[in-house]
């Protein structure tokens, strides 16, 4: 069972803001836990959060989750007072009419709430169609635009309201498991990491802005230069009504990691995950990606001369929603996978295919 400390660490992520481009408060919660234990904590202009342990050791491993989340932003107030917004990354419109958000205002949090036509009064077609991002609209009880502006400004982020919820079975549900997770498991391994000997000089990345384009991985892998790259995210759970599993895959939560396999993963490190993971009895289970995955793996794979890459995944249902739902069990088998993994790492090991 996860320590109540590493718990309260992850409610505390979790219940964060950190849309894409607007991360700076769930990073600096990562950049201060860090502090705790790395030999060297460094943030770039993106905004990407970087620890190091053991430096100065062989290869160079770079472990990396992102910890921005999808949400929208404030485009335009009308002489009411209603505020209309745009989508920051693959937000669902199904979803918005009804819901609670908040709106940050810099360290201001303003509470509204997505209105919509009573069902009542909507015509046949109308309760058909999906309605568009740009029809729908925030109400937070301004009495015009005036009033709403003295307290929000065109480009503000807005997240939902749900919150970090436990669950039965150590599940727990929370806005923006994806992929503040990984974060959070990048953190714990670095962690766990910095009280063993290892041969590898490793960085943990608290990347930024991978929901609009991969961006932050792209610049912080650069900037390292990794002989071998994993990248931590959040993967398709199909254990739940309606999912298509001959199309995506079987993937169950609480049955362990998910270990990507195909040409965006480096064949001999797919390997040792899978004898690591035999060894230590840690359960997981394999997803074929048959293409560049759209996650921060593609372009950590593809950096300068080519990465060594991985991609391990935590389970997970309901992705992109406000209400993501995990198990506990699955991120703590990770966590020990990608630790007893890097620990098997050796300078003398060769990544290349052939």
């Amino acid at each position: 069972m996860m320590k109540k400390e590493a718990i309260g660490f992850l409610r505390q992520i979790i219940n964060t803001p950190s849309p894409s481009g607007f991360e700076q408060p769930v990073q600096k919660l990562i950049k201060q836990e860090l502090e705790k234990f790395a030999v060297e904590v460094k943030v770039d202009v993106m905004g990407n959060v970087m620890g190091v342990v053991n430096k100065g050791g062989k290869p160079r491993i770079m472990v990396a989750g992102h910890c921005d989340e999808i949400g929208l932003m404030v485009k335009y107030i009308d002489e009411n007072g209603y505020i209309f917004f745009t989508t920051i990354g693959g937000v669902d419109a199904h979803l918005l009419p009804g819901r609670r958000v908040y709106i940050w205002h810099g360290e201001e949090k303003i509470c509204g709430v997505i209105g919509r036509k009573p069902i009542h009064l909507l015509e046949e077609e109308e309760r058909k169609k999906v309605s568009k991002i740009e029809d729908m609209f925030i109400d937070i009880g301004a009495k015009d635009r005036q009033e709403a502006e003295s307290l929000i400004s065109i480009g503000d982020p807005i997240t939902f309201s749900e919150e970090f919820l436990p669950l039965r079975g150590e599940k727990v549900i929370g806005r923006g498991f994806d992929d503040r997770i990984g974060a959070f498991i990048t953190v714990e391994v670095l962690r766990e990491l910095s009280r063993r000997e290892l041969n590898a000089e490793v960085y943990g990345v608290s990347t930024v802005q991978e929901e609009v384009g991969l961006r932050g991985a792209r610049i912080s892998t650069f900037s390292i230069h990794p002989d071998i790259g994993l990248c931590i995210e959040v993967g398709f759970a199909t254990d739940f009504p309606g999912v298509e599993k001959k199309k995506v895959g079987e993937v169950k939560v609480g049955k362990g990691p998910i270990i990507a396999r195909g040409p965006n993963i480096n064949p001999v490190l797919y390997q040792i995950f899978l004898s690591v993971a035999e060894e230590k009895g840690i359960p997981i289970q394999t997803s074929g990606e048959p293409r560049g995955t759209p996650t921060d793996a593609n372009v950590m794979q593809l950096s300068r001369e080519g990465v060594a890459t991985a991609l391990v995944s935590v389970p997970l249902r309901y992705m992109h929603t406000p209400s993501e739902l995990i198990s506990l069990e699955d991120v703590e088998n990770t966590i020990k996978l990608i630790v007893e993994t890097i620990l098997r790492i050796t300078p003398d090991i060769s990544f290349l295919p052939l």
